[in-house]
């Protein structure tokens, strides 16, 4: 019997990240989240199964099933979704540093890039030794009605993080500059205005957020 397939592959060679981003590719593997056959797939599609045979190259085989008087081959996708690693983009690659101003979305945005290289290399890493990678991740939304309760807000956040990492942490550096005792670990924490929201049918996989 086949494994489950993961819920998440992070792709970080390019030409696979090419190869992700062809609009059909990317179709077949949405439409691949279960076993189907080249014909099934070529249906759904509306396309010649000829052309669709090309593409099933990017999905694993899942087994035969008995169809009349022939046996078709099942193709299923590597994984239920994908995500690009930052390494993809080699050089050109957004880098936090590089960045003067911190209130900024492009700030923000190049410290996420940061953190997703992060996460899928320390997964990565676990994975090899048969572990997980323990995480902590939080999402909320709400509302600010004048600039002044934004900016109690923020002071409140900062005071109360500075204080629990000051309670609950050792120090990342000793005094003469040596790495401290246990590992380390790093916290992101980003707030930005939701963008307004679009109909469903629009969303990926027509999901709201």
């Amino acid at each position: 019997m086949r494994p489950e397939a993961p819920e998440l592959v992070t792709v970080d060679d390019p030409r696979q990240a090419g190869l992700l981003l062809h609009p059909l590719r990317s179709r077949l593997l949405a439409l691949a989240r279960e076993p189907a056959s080249s014909s099934e797939l070529a249906r759904r599609l509306g396309l010649p199964r000829q052309r669709v045979n090309y593409h099933v190259r990017a999905l694993e085989p899942a087994g035969r099933q008995r169809k009349r008087n022939m046996i078709e081959q099942r193709y299923v996708a590597t994984a239920r979704s994908f995500v690009l690693s930052p390494v993809v983009l080699g050089p050109v690659g957004a880098d936090w540093r590089d960045i003067a101003d911190p209130a900024s979305a492009d700030y923000l945005l190049a410290l996420t890039e940061q953190v997703r290289g992060d996460v899928a290399r320390v997964r990565e890493e676990a994975a090899a030794d048969g572990k997980r990678v323990s995480t902590l991740s939080l999402k909320s939304q709400f509302r600010f009605e004048t600039p002044g309760q934004r900016e109690e807000f923020a002071r409140a956040v900062r005071e109360a993080i500075v204080g629990v990492i000051a309670r609950h942490t050792s120090p990342n550096r000793l005094d003469n500059g040596r790495p401290g005792r246990g590992r380390p670990f790093r916290l992101v924490l980003a707030c930005y205005p939701a963008p307004a929201e679009r109909p469903a049918e629009e969303t990926p996989r027509g999901r709201g957020r």
